[in-house]
């Protein structure tokens, strides 16, 4: 996992480096801007397709986001209808999540529904998960303690305050964090049909 922050930016300034990275890495390794995975041909020159969660909804869904919200079935229908159609012939963004999604992560100023997030597909592949960090720590207080409180009542184990990260929170500036899966990205490349055969070891071996 290659995880990176960069203050005084957001989570639109870390989906650029994204495509600066593997654009970099796409021209080293093969000569040119394109990767060949499993028969396809992905064409990896910037810039990339960003599209809203809502609007991936809308469009490969059986339902809105808001009703997957309401069922709780929101990731299930994420991973069977979305994520297969995403960047199949170009590197897309999947961005701006509903605000449940992103718990770490700092809501869009003009719509507190939605958090500044955004997740990497390239041919149906996750390959990142990045965010405008949140920075307030009486918001992100606030966030915990819903958790708790939500996991007292499915009758789960209820973790203690972070208290240490939330003092540390105070000081900490705007920015963005990204955290990109080396193995995955090296899948692609290789043109590997499954992790363990690109990972030093597979969790069988550990």
């Amino acid at each position: 996992m290659l995880e990176w922050y960069r203050s005084g930016q957001n989570y639109k300034d870390l989906m650029n480096e994204c495509e600066d990275l593997i654009c970099a890495v796409a021209r080293l390794i093969n000569g040119n801007e394109k990767i060949s995975y499993r028969g396809l041909e992905i064409n990896v020159a910037t810039p990339w397709t960003r599209m809203s969660v809502a609007a991936a909804f809308q469009r490969y869904a059986s339902m809105k986001m808001e009703k997957a919200l309401e069922k709780d079935c929101f990731d299930e229908v994420v991973a069977t209808e979305i994520e297969p159609n995403l960047g199949s012939t170009t590197p897309l963004f999947l961005y701006d999540y509903p605000a449940p999604c992103g718990a770490l992560a700092r809501l869009k100023p003009r719509n507190n529904l939605l958090a500044e997030r955004f997740e990497l597909y390239i041919a149906g592949i996750e390959l990142c998960n990045g965010f405008s960090e949140l920075t307030d720590s009486a918001e992100q207080k606030t966030r915990f303690e819903k958790e708790q409180r939500l996991r007292k009542s499915f009758g789960r184990p209820v973790y203690p305050m972070p208290q240490t990260f939330l003092t540390a929170l105070k000081d900490m500036p705007e920015a963005g964090g990204n955290a990109l899966g080396i193995d995955r990205l090296t899948m692609l490349f290789c043109d590997a049909t499954e992790i363990d055969d690109v990972v030093a070891f597979t969790p069988e071996e550990l």
